[in-house]
């Protein structure tokens, strides 16, 4: 036996069915919207405002019921409002054949679905866009290209003397390394075998004419250049005591550019001064060490700074050997 709400649905149908072979006219509280001249027919209003009412009154019988089965299409009552007006025909002006739709951009708004708005750039910007290159900007190669325009030989102005040694690589490489107190200060050469004869007691005893640190440079027969740094000026001792701070380094430039070694911490033998020898580093080797007569030395791999040999080979025959000190401009003026 069908259900009440079954015979009601069916009985409604047939009411539907017959109103639709007669049409009547829309009620005064239902007008046709005129768009451009262009009314809506009676015929279609009717229908939809007809099927909007059964389907709101199909919506409250399973409302009522409460048994409606899940397993039903859902009803367009579902979707619109309880109270919303029928739907209008859309303005003549708004037809798809009055579009230029190849105008408009191909991207869609994702979250509301219009369109967005089509920006056109002008001829004299694209003139103007023309202009750039279309290689990227290397920033590395302008610094590099900024770097080079300055006199190579600019180097020379913070020496006070020439030096055997000195190259503007090579200074370039000392600002990187030295300790900030004696950056941008002058060279004072206080010691060179060419200038002041082959002596370590005549070295040790120049090294004290300027306070502070002091740089020993080197060179063997076969072109390599190295040494280190002195924290003071150089005080020798009566027993192997060892001086210097973390700050102490030895370079060299055996390979192939200037390298400089740091204290690793295994020790504290950063360098050595005797009346008859002058080392830095300790342990198994020295990282350099030359001897009393300053025309020979040796090298080899040190704890102290966790370098290998410094000259070309472990013994070597000393070219020159030079003993820089730093000084302020204001101070040489005095």
């Amino acid at each position: 036996m069908l259900s009440w709400k079954e015979k009601v649905a069916a009985r409604l149908s047939r009411i539907l069915a017959d109103s639709s072979s007669s049409p009547t006219t829309p009620s005064g509280d239902y007008s046709p919207i005129a768009v451009e001249d262009e009314a809506i027919s009676a015929q279609d209003y009717s229908f939809q405002a007809k099927r909007s009412f059964s389907s709101n009154f199909l919506s409250s019988l399973n409302s009522i019921s409460g048994d409606a089965d899940a397993s039903e299409p859902k009803s367009p009552a579902h979707i619109h409002s309880e109270g919303s007006s029928p739907q209008k025909s859309l303005p003549k002006k708004w037809g798809a054949n009055s579009l230029a739709w190849k105008n408009m951009p191909s991207n869609l708004g994702e979250e509301n679905g219009t369109r967005s708005e089509c920006i056109k750039i002008p001829e004299s910007s694209k003139e103007d866009m023309d202009q750039f290159p279309n290689r990227p900007i290397d920033r590395y190669s302008m610094f590099v290209e900024a770097s080079t325009q300055h006199d190579p030989n600019e180097y020379l102005s913070y020496l006070t003397e020439k030096s055997t040694f000195m190259s503007a690589d090579l200074f370039q490489f000392f600002g990187s390394c030295l300790p900030n107190i004696v950056k941008g200060c002058q060279w004072i050469l206080l010691y060179s075998t060419w200038k002041h004869g082959i002596s370590l007691q005549t070295l040790l005893r120049k090294s004290a004419d300027l306070p502070g640190p002091c740089l020993l440079i080197v060179g063997d027969m076969q072109g390599a250049i190295f040494g280190g740094l002195l924290n003071s000026p150089l005080k020798p001792t009566s027993i192997r005591k060892y001086q210097g701070t973390g700050e102490t380094f030895v370079f060299s430039t055996i390979y192939g550019e200037p390298r400089f070694f740091r204290a690793t911490g295994a020790n504290r033998f950063y360098y050595l001064c005797l009346n008859d020898q002058l080392a830095f580093g300790g342990g198994r080797n020295y990282a350099l060490s030359l001897e009393e007569d300053l025309l020979r030395g040796t090298s080899g791999p040190c704890e102290t700074f966790g370098n290998s040999c410094l000259a070309h080979t472990s013994e070597f025959e000393l070219k020159n050997v030079e003993l820089w000190g730093f000084a302020h401009s204001s101070r040489l003026l005095t």
